[in-house]
């Protein structure tokens, strides 16, 4: 298998790990540009306050057994004081905040995009620190706080898988050209692997876990909490990909050398080797010389064997 087929070799690994760069590019890029569709559709977790703000004043008259009035009473400030909005979305760097008028979400704006982002709910609705704050159950202090912990690992996954992920790409050229760089290659995707599913299984649990504490404690306050299924899926194709790269790297380790099957090999001769060659000198007269035939040493025709140590004379 020649260079040819080495390239062969090295084209469906390289291919699965640069469409797990776009996956986890298009991750990344989720609530970071506030003008891109895409981008806005894209997110972890997401606070929809529509059906709070659309009746604020009659909310209490409709709480649930063990709802706290504090609780309302801190909403409905904030609410009238201009600080909750329709809707917010989360994603890596920043979250996004818009209005929902007629169905449609208009007013869109983003926060600075920052590192070790974490949402902090008390913070956007203007109660942290507050009096308010300690009204809201101990559940959802927690669960607010395991979040904010565990966001910094995440964060750094997320940027570790990313620059991994790059090398995996540059790396896997020299690969091309040698199974060494395969196996150096397949390293990098192995260590690749482990820190896009590390990233990928956080955000799942720790948005997850978000999600089920704000449906436990703010839906009775008609604030709803959700996820977005097409950041999950990009997501965890991104995985999936990375998997798979991983596995045909190590397998271009193993097989196709890039060696063509068919080269010549060629043998130096050493000196003071014997070669059997005919002479030039001999000519016609070398075939009369070998078939020259040997005759017993005797007397003439007297029939005896000689016999050399037999005295001649008595």
């Amino acid at each position: 298998m020649g260079k040819a087929g080495r390239f062969a070799c090295i084209f469906t690994p390289m291919a699965m790990t640069i469409a797990s760069l776009i996956c986890l590019v298009v991750v990344l890029s989720g609530q970071a540009y506030q003008k891109s569709e895409l981008s806005r559709g894209l997110y972890f977790f997401k606070a929809d306050t529509t059906a709070f703000k659309a009746d604020p004043d009659t909310i209490l008259d409709k709480l649930p057994e063990g709802a706290s009035p504090d609780v309302v009473k801190a909403f409905q400030g904030a609410a009238s004081g201009g600080n909750m909005r329709d809707i917010y979305q989360v994603g890596l760097w920043n979250y996004c905040e818009a209005d929902l008028k007629d169905g449609k979400e208009e007013n869109w704006h983003c926060t600075d995009r920052q590192n070790y982002f974490w949402f902090n709910p008390f913070a956007v609705w203007k109660l942290e620190n507050t009096s308010v704050q300690a009204a809201f159950p101990e559940d959802f202090q927690n669960g607010i706080d395991t979040y904010h912990k565990v966001s910094r690992w995440m964060f750094i996954s997320y940027m570790i898988a990313l620059v991994l992920t790059i090398a995996e790409v540059l790396l896997g050229i020299s690969a091309i050209f040698s199974r060494w760089g395969s196996l150096i290659t397949t390293i990098v995707s192995t260590a690749q692997t482990l820190f896009i599913i590390a990233a990928a299984a956080t955000s799942t649990a720790l948005y997850g876990t978000l999600i089920s504490v704000f449906r436990t404690v703010l839906d009775p306050y008609q604030i709803e909490a959700s996820w977005s299924s097409k950041m999950l899926s990009v997501l965890w194709i991104g995985v999936a990909f990375s998997i798979g790269s991983g596995f045909f790297w190590l397998i271009s380790v193993c097989c196709c050398s890039g060696k063509s099957g068919h080269k010549k090999v060629v043998v130096e001769k050493t000196p003071y080797t014997y070669e059997r060659v005919a002479s030039p000198y001999m000519g016609a007269s070398a075939n009369a010389h070998n078939s020259h035939q040997m005759h017993p040493i005797g007397h003439g025709g007297s029939g005896q064997a000689y016999e050399p140590y037999r005295g001649q004379h008595v």
